[in-house]
């Protein structure tokens, strides 16, 4: 097999076949880690969304998931109620909340998925600097299109629904 055909070969088996298994492992993973911890998934993911970004407020939690306002309210309320998340009036506009994560809490999670990092980083061992980084790259990446693509899907939902709702 010539290079080029390699090549379009590995992109079919990442694009068809690969990134599914992985992205379904992963997905499968952290419904186990929400189990573990007590949380639906849905609030557990929300949860990991307060993490990487520190503080949001409901509305903009509810904007990147394409949850309901009234769906988030519900997952901050039993976020709170684990004592995963506190509210604080938003400094700028006092009739908002700012949603934080409590970092004692956060450790309990960081304990649970310890061995998972173990063994990608493990797993990393394998591939130099150059791999990493196409590797980074590869992940960076297909998680932008992966938050671009649910804009996408939800945007066209909402339209769908509009125009049957049409008379």
């Amino acid at each position: 097999m010539d290079q080029t055909s390699e090549r379009d070969a590995l992109v079919k088996a990442i694009v068809e076949r690969l990134a599914r298994q992985h992205t379904t492992a992963m997905v499968l993973f952290h419904h186990a880690v929400a189990e573990r911890l007590r949380l639906g998934p849905t609030d557990h993911k929300c949860l990991d969304l307060l993490r990487e970004r520190e503080a949001l407020t409901g509305s903009e939690l509810a904007g990147l998931t394409g949850l309901t306002t009234g769906a988030v309210t519900g997952v901050v309320a039993r976020l709170e109620k684990a004592g995963y998340l506190r509210r604080e009036p938003d400094p700028w506009d006092r009739r908002k909340q700012v949603l934080r994560p409590v970092p004692e809490r956060v450790e309990e999670i960081h304990r649970v998925i310890t061995p998972l990092r173990a063994e990608v980083a493990e797993l990393l061992d394998r591939f130099d600097a150059h791999q990493l980084a196409a590797i980074a790259d590869f992940l960076s990446g297909t998680a932008e299109i992966g938050h671009r693509q649910a804009a996408v899907l939800r945007a066209e939902s909402l339209t769908r629904t509009h125009n049957r709702s049409e008379p």
